[in-house]
């Protein structure tokens, strides 16, 4: 059973807006971040993965189909979610890049509204791997202390530890399992039900190869550990009687860590589940179709805090009636040692790709690359023995295509690049047209 979109939206803003019963309605709100990770639960239609927790949330509250970061890339994307702000807008489109520049004054971190507002903010969680505590944006911060923007740059009030004092309270816990990481093999080993790697779907630019296949199998299974985390924490919450009026949102900082994946401005780098449950305020669940970019989750933070967005916020509410983004915006720029510039654009049906650097080709030999994805290896392996076909070649081409053009609808997997194709000039023009500098 579905409710319809209006309706949803109608009964947030009057939980969260109604003045006479503010006090008592005030959600608490914890954002749950994963760590490149694609659209790859069993909600979204992922084969081989077990994510019962993440299932539920989903079964129970939104499921935004449509959620794109603005970078495929960590810290460029959680600058913007900080923010609100494209990372173009506020010069944190480079990897790591001005930790020693402060925000423009009249630009602040959502969690200084927050907690103006009245709201604790809270960093990392003791029941998730490595505490939780990931900021890694790109402009001047400190994990925590007070925040003015010019003496002062903390973001959260405190570390790991959800209050229970009757306040309201906002928590972003990052989940690092998905992360690549010395830790994969050891979460497979401990596993009860490691993911079989004659059970998984490649995608069809991969090769069916053994250690491919074996290399995804460990990637679903660290989305089985992070699902098990997640479960951690709502059982915490009902212990302390806190489950009921917590909004949890679940997304991922940018796409999964492979060919395509993290680092690149394709679906699999910048399309994330998006997954918002609020036991008191979303008595019917659904699933929403609509583009969101991810700096709309930070005005919808606010908007659920009873906080007004700033006017020079570029992100917007997805829980008020009038929230209707058509496009949304990418960019992907310097990654460590590789300069490089593109664009993109989506929108529900088609996706545009401006490759300003295409002499920089996808296999850049980036040393991230080298040490962290086997499938690329198996590539160029296999290309070398003459094993690949046109398709499964595709990410070893010595340049980039310009421009890309894609019919998301009939072509999910972007395959079939439309932007030398007649029959699309017009559509190539309109999203040639609309994409940031």
């Amino acid at each position: 059973m579905k409710m319809k979109r209006a309706t949803i939206w109608q009964l947030f803003i009057a939980l969260v807006c109604s003045t006479g019963l503010f006090a008592q309605t005030k959600p608490n709100i914890i954002w749950l971040m994963a760590e490149d990770i694609s659209n790859d639960l069993a909600c979204y239609g992922m084969k081989a993965v077990k994510t019962p927790n993440l299932d539920a949330l989903a079964a129970t509250g939104i499921k935004f189909n449509n959620c794109f970061v603005t970078n495929p890339i960590c810290s460029p994307s959680r600058s913007a979610m900080m923010t609100g702000m494209h990372q173009l807008q506020i010069n944190a489109q480079h990897h790591r890049s001005n930790r020693d520049v402060p925000l423009p004054i009249n630009i602040k971190p959502f969690t200084y509204y927050l907690r103006q507002a009245g709201y604790t903010c809270v960093l990392g969680n003791e029941l998730v791997k490595g505490k939780g505590r990931k900021t890694d944006c790109n402009f001047k911060h400190q994990p925590l202390g007070a925040y003015d923007g010019v003496k002062n740059f903390g973001l959260f009030d405190q570390l790991d530890v959800i209050p229970t004092d009757g306040k309201p309270f906002f928590a972003q816990i990052q989940l690092v399992a998905t992360h690549r990481g010395d830790w994969w093999d050891e979460v497979r080993q401990q596993s009860k039900h490691p993911v079989d790697p004659n059970d998984v779907e490649l995608p069809p630019y991969l090769p069916n190869d053994s250690i491919v296949r074996l290399d995804w199998a460990k990637y679903l299974d660290q989305m089985e550990y992070i699902d098990n985390e997640v479960g951690l924490i709502i059982a915490d919450l009902k212990k302390k009687n806190l489950y009921e009026n917590t909004v949890i949102i679940f997304i991922g900082d940018n796409g999964r860590c492979n060919v395509f994946g993290k680092g690149y401005l394709h679906e699999p780098g910048l399309l994330v589940p998006f997954i918002m449950n609020w036991p008191k305020g979303i008595p019917t669940p659904s699933v929403n179709n609509n583009v969101v970019m991810a700096t709309d989750i930070t005005a919808t933070i606010l908007t659920l805090a009873g906080i007004k967005a700033p006017a020079n916020m570029d992100g917007r509410s997805v829980i008020k009636n009038d929230f209707n983004r058509i496009f949304a915006f990418g960019a992907r720029d310097t990654w460590d040692e590789i300069l490089d510039k593109s664009r993109s654009v989506y929108t529900s049906q088609y996706a545009y790709i401006n490759n300003q650097m295409p002499w920089v080709p996808w296999d850049a030999h980036q040393t991230y690359l080298e040490f962290y994805r086997p499938a690329v290896h198996r590539l160029r392996a296999l290309k070398y023995g003459g094993k690949l076909d046109s398709v499964t070649a595709s990410f070893l081409q010595p340049v980039k295509p310009a421009e890309e053009l894609y019919d998301r609808k009939k072509d999910p997997d972007q395959l079939h690049n439309l932007a030398s194709n007649p029959a699309y000039a017009s559509i190539l023009k309109e999203m040639r047209g609309t994409q940031l500098v």
